[in-house]
């Protein structure tokens, strides 16, 4: 058996059917079987799977005129359309970002954004006699909403949520601060959705192992004789910066850029720096 993992709508959290005589590959439309139904949906990743998972099948590969059928453009635009006005009226603050149409467009599921919480029961009423189907709202976030409508990154390439990219993790601060781009300021490190760009966590794991060669902010070391604290880390460089306290009464304490991998000639500084052998840290 095999396990299809698709999805409704770009905004839709994936879901898993199985298949066995299909022949299917990942960006094939297909029908599957739901609860509430037969839906059409896009094939995200194609994966092995177990016998024993028991989960709803795939009914068949859509054809080129099935899609076209199921996705028409003019009723999406006409639902969008009809959905904005009665926003209008009932006076939300909301943002209407998509509609997915159910198969047997009996079935209206609408997007929206909205910084507030929004009571919209009457548009839900409203829009069912409009349409007459069953209808729900779901309010995405503004990445889901960049994923949709975005172009290009500040990188130039297109966004990566519109392309590879199928599920959303988590980008947090501490990925910036591991890659030292927290300088550059919030602006140049977010993406088109206003969160921090989601390109933060691909070389996430590669810097912490760079950092983890070199000794921590506030490492005390012995140096060249001179008694001085670490007060600066250029990973990539693989140098740490030194603060040497002078031994003269009055003089200002110098800086100095220390490269911990150097050749095996000058490997007594590196180990110094380390705190390996010829300058231990201290125990405070």
């Amino acid at each position: 058996m095999m396990i299809a993992r698709v999805k409704f709508a770009p905004w839709d959290k994936a879901y898993d059917f199985s298949f066995t005589d299909l022949k299917l590959v990942v960006g094939d439309w297909v029908m599957v079987e739901t609860e509430l139904g037969q839906e059409a949906a896009k094939i995200l990743t194609i994966i092995k799977g177990d016998n024993k998972q028991d989960l709803k099948p795939v009914l068949k590969k859509l054809s080129f005129d099935d899609v076209a059928l199921v996705t028409n453009q003019e009723k999406r635009e006409e639902a969008l359309s009809a959905c904005q006005d009665l926003i209008d009226r009932n006076n939300l603050s909301m943002k209407l970002v998509d509609v997915h149409i159910s198969a047997s467009s009996k079935r209206y599921n609408f997007a929206f954004i909205s910084d507030n919480r929004v009571d919209f029961r009457n548009l839900v009423k409203d829009l069912a006699i409009k349409l007459g189907a069953n209808i729900r709202l779901t309010q995405i976030g503004s990445r889901d909403e960049a994923r949709l409508s975005g172009d290009c990154g500040s990188c130039g390439r297109p966004l990566c949520c519109r392309g590879f990219m199928t599920d959303f993790i988590s980008i947090t601060s501490e990925m910036a601060e591991a890659q030292q781009v927290v300088h550059r300021g919030s602006e140049r490190i977010s993406g088109m959705c206003g969160r921090l760009m989601c390109c933060l966590s691909y070389e996430y794991e590669g810097y912490k192992e760079m950092a983890g060669k070199l000794p921590p902010v506030g490492t005390k070391v012995n140096f060249e004789g001179s008694r001085g604290v670490v007060v600066g880390q250029h990973l990539l460089k693989q140098t740490v910066d030194v603060k040497l306290n002078s031994s003269k009464e009055g003089e200002r304490p110098i800086i100095v850029e220390v490269d911990v991998n150097r050749h095996k000639k000058n490997i007594p500084i590196a180990e110094k720096i380390m705190g390996k052998k010829l300058g231990h840290r201290d125990k405070k």
